[in-house]
Parts: C-alpha cells; sequence; structure tokens
C-alpha cells in the first residue's frame, strides 16, 4: 500500500505545478500572467527576471507533467523542489509562516504551503514514484532485459 500512497501524492503534487506553471506561461486565462510573474520576480531581486520567470513556468509546467506521468520523478522532484526553496527563501520569508488568510491587502502569504510542497517533493526524491509510473515501467523493462540490449 505504500507505493500507492507515494503514487496519490506523485499526482496530486503533479496537478498542483502544472496548475502553477500554466499561468506563468500563459497568462490570465489560468489565473495570474507572465507580465505578473516577472512583476513579482524583479520585486524580490531575481534577475534577470524575464528569463528565470520562464524558465520557472516551464519546470513548474513540464515538471508537473512528467511527476504526473511517473517520469523522471526524482529529477523533477530536485528542480521543483530548488523553485520550492527559493520560493520560500525570496518570497514568503518575509511573511511569516502563516497563509494570509484573510486576504488582507499588502500582506503576502507566509511559507507554510510552500513548505508542504518542498517536502512533497523531497518525499518523492527519496521514495520514487510509486505504482502506475513510466519510471516504474522502465525500470521493469531494464530488470527484464527488454529496455536494453544485454551485453554477454
Amino acid at each position: 500500500m505504500q507505493a500507492w500512497g507515494v503514487t496519490l501524492l506523485r499526482l496530486t503534487v503533479g496537478a498542483v505545478f502544472v496548475a502553477h506553471g500554466l499561468p506563468k506561461l500563459f497568462g490570465p486565462m489560468w489565473g495570474t500572467s507572465p507580465e505578473g510573474t516577472v512583476a513579482l520576480f524583479a520585486l524580490v531581486g531575481l534577475q534577470p527576471a524575464p528569463l528565470l520567470a520562464v524558465t520557472v513556468g516551464i519546470v513548474e509546467l513540464c515538471g508537473g507533467m512528467a511527476l504526473f506521468l511517473g517520469a523522471f520523478t526524482r529529477l523533477m522532484s530536485a528542480l521543483l523542489a530548488i523553485i520550492m526553496a527559493v520560493a520560500i527563501w525570496k518570497v514568503h520569508w518575509p511573511y511569516g509562516f502563516f497563509l494570509n488568510l484573510s486576504l488582507e491587502p499588502g500582506v503576502g502569504h507566509g511559507f507554510e504551503y510552500a513548505l508542504v510542497l518542498f517536502a512533497a517533493l523531497f518525499c518523492l526524491m527519496l521514495n520514487g514514484p510509486g505504482v502506475l509510473s513510466f519510471d516504474g515501467y522502465a525500470g521493469k523493462s531494464a530488470k527484464s532485459g527488454q529496455g536494453r540490449p544485454r551485453r554477454d
């Protein structure tokens, strides 16, 4: 049953990152905008803001899709964990631990949500993709000799 728990975690975290990558790349239809992301990155001192905003959007969208499919799980988890660590440090840390649930103007969100995502990604790095994944299929193929030519 543990493998199914990791699978559920992977699917959920993958979907979350797809949902966060879409607006960074494709704009208002999906929530915020690429321009808003560039402005935020510039405000917190992440330069060059346009390049980093596009890079983060691509890693979140493609990394989220890869996690959802269970492809390159450990690598994608590591890349996304780096993004979450930077988000905690540069964006959320000044606002403390808790989210701004009252949506008080001028007050950002604390780092609790980003920390949960960071921990989930770290768990995926340690445990792998669980079941129903491309990584698992590739591993089984390689073990059975189907994925690569044998060296006798």
